[in-house]
């Protein structure tokens, strides 16, 4: 025993050799062997007749109880989630463009456009008289002059990738005082009212390509502030309007689909002939945006009015594209 220490072996043969064999070599006791041969002759009757009764219970139980299941299931699932779950495929199916493009023209107009005065042709312009009325007068009173005052030589004032933007006439000076002359209308209320009723009939995106609307309205226009205003001796709250609405002249017309203008824009028609000038048109260089500079978001955030009329300059084309002349046909 004393000896014992020196015949050990070293560490790295302690790593290398596995203890294995030292296991393998331990005497095992008999004892559980004979319990379990003891166990089968005693049992084996009775062994094969428990399986046989637990055989049946198993196949007697996957087989009824997935119609208990599935009876479960069906009177817990309320009769509405069906009608929806039927229903909701055609909705899907009917959420293109349903009461976009079967609008029929009534009238036809026209507009002749020039770019650094060269002449770029000629647009047919189809009007909606049937479904919008309220615009298709509009436009029409413009185009033709019977409102005092008329497109033409007024300039296209935007240039996007997917549409062009015409100016329109001023909602003040000379142009208003003509058109309050002769009885027009140059504000947008009744066009917002019908532009809130065809969004209604019209469940995909109404500026397609090709079409002609007319902005009535400027969704990213702040919400009026409130200020305390001093009437016949009292404080009153007054609501104080940032921007101007547009006066209901200025039309778009569509090079592509167009979802953007949706809160924008009245469609009025489109257009039966010269979609290439409509595309000469967008080609024309304009000013870049910038509102990504740094410069710009400050004054932008401050309220400077220098980075309001940069604003108003961005996609302005370098060109000058006019209307020298329309009118409506027969």
């Amino acid at each position: 025993m004393l000896h014992q220490p020196k015949l050990l072996p070293s560490s790295s043969q302690l790593l290398h050799s596995p203890t294995l064999p030292q296991i393998q070599h331990t005497p095992i006791t008999p004892s559980p062997t004979i319990t379990k041969h003891n166990h089968l002759k005693i049992a084996r009757r009775d062994l094969a007749l428990c399986a046989n009764s637990s055989l049946l219970l198993f196949l007697g139980s996957q087989t009824l109880q997935p119609l208990k299941n599935t009876k479960a299931l069906a009177e817990e699932i309320p009769q509405e989630a069906e009608t929806n779950t039927i229903e909701e495929k055609p909705e899907n199916q009917s959420s293109g463009n349903t009461g976009c493009t079967n609008k029929v023209p009534t009238k036809k107009a026209f507009l002749d456009i020039s770019i650094d005065g060269d002449p770029a042709g000629r647009i047919v312009i189809g009007l909606y008289g049937d479904d919008a009325p309220v615009g298709t007068v509009r436009f029409s009173n413009l185009v033709s002059g019977a409102a005092g005052i008329t497109y033409r030589r007024k300039e296209f004032i935007k240039i996007m990738p997917s549409y062009v933007q015409h100016g329109g006439v001023r909602s003040y000076g000379v142009d208003a005082e003509i058109a309050k002359s002769t009885g027009s209308d140059l504000t947008n209320q009744s066009l917002i009212q019908e532009w809130e009723r065809e969004n209604g009939k019209c469940l995909g995106t109404k500026n397609l390509a090709g079409t002609i609307g007319i902005i009535v309205r400027d969704p990213s226009k702040p919400p009026p502030k409130l200020k305390l205003v001093a009437r016949n001796g009292k404080l009153e709250v007054d609501e104080e309007e940032i921007g101007n609405e547009p006066n209901g002249t200025e039309f778009v017309m569509s090079i592509k689909d167009s979802p953007e203008l949706d809160a924008s824009a009245l469609v009025v028609g489109r257009i039966l002939e010269g979609m290439e000038v409509v595309k000469t048109i967008g080609q024309v260089k304009t000013v870049q945006e910038n509102t990504g500079s740094p410069y710009f978001r400050v004054a932008k955030l401050i309220g400077d009015k220098r980075a309001v009329v940069a604003e108003r300059g961005f996609n302005r084309p370098y060109s000058k594209v006019l209307v020298t002349n329309c009118g409506l046909l027969e």
